[in-house]
């Protein structure tokens, strides 16, 4: 469901769609596109949201045992970081007519995504070979669960940069039109790298105390 939304999201229209002089890119069918991500993103965050509160109730607990993050994750917020910076530039570089940069540039974005899902099935993978699997504890259950849910949705985001590739590949509309496209997509992955860096600093750094704390509960 999710890879769907975004896909009509970035998708629009592929006939080609004259940009009249002095009409801004996120004007008519744009601004539609762009209402309708920030709606998406809304929805996502909601998700994670209550995801992250659940987390923060079941760790008082007497069963919980915290978990050491594995390394990789640093590895992937880095791929995460990079691949949203690519896009960006992709974007600009789309707007001002440079087809061929702006290809590398969105190929390069795509190829750190991927390498950013990778990565976590290296980090999973790393944790079910110390014997850290979903049922060990709750800890360890809801770190499979916030990172895959994550995972699925740069996965669904992927599937939007297919599209907007093969727009780009084609370059059969107006300049403006493709670098909208991309720069939807870009706001998408800074998106995803904010929930990310919120489900780390969750599972990395947030206490029992500090829950207490927030929740006015704190003996």
């Amino acid at each position: 469901m999710n890879a769907g939304a975004l896909y009509k999201v970035a998708r629009g229209d592929d006939d080609p769609v004259p940009v009249p002089a002095g009409m801004g890119p996120l004007d008519g069918r744009g601004q539609i596109g762009s209402v309708a991500l920030w709606v998406f993103m809304g929805v996502v965050t909601s998700l994670f949201s209550l995801f992250v509160v659940a987390y923060g109730l079941r760790m008082d607990s007497p069963d919980w045992v915290p978990l050491a993050l594995p390394w990789q994750v640093w590895l992937s917020t880095a791929l995460l970081a990079a691949g949203g910076m690519a896009m960006t530039r992709s974007a600009r570089q789309a707007a001002g007519g440079h087809r061929a940069m702006a290809t590398r540039s969105l190929i390069a974005g795509g190829m750190a995504a991927l390498a950013f899902v990778v990565s976590q099935g290296w980090a999973w993978a790393s944790l079910a070979d110390a014997a850290v699997v979903p049922a060990a504890h709750p800890s360890a259950s809801f770190f499979y669960l916030l990172t895959g849910m994550h995972a699925l949705h740069v996965l669904g985001g992927l599937v939007v940069w297919g599209v907007a590739w093969r727009a780009l590949a084609r370059w059969h509309l107006p300049p403006a039109a493709l670098a909208l496209r991309i720069r939807l997509l870009a706001r998408y992955w800074h998106f995803m790298l904010a929930v990310w860096l919120v489900l780390l600093a969750a599972l990395g750094w947030l206490t029992p105390e500090i829950v207490r704390a927030i929740c006015g509960t704190a003996a």
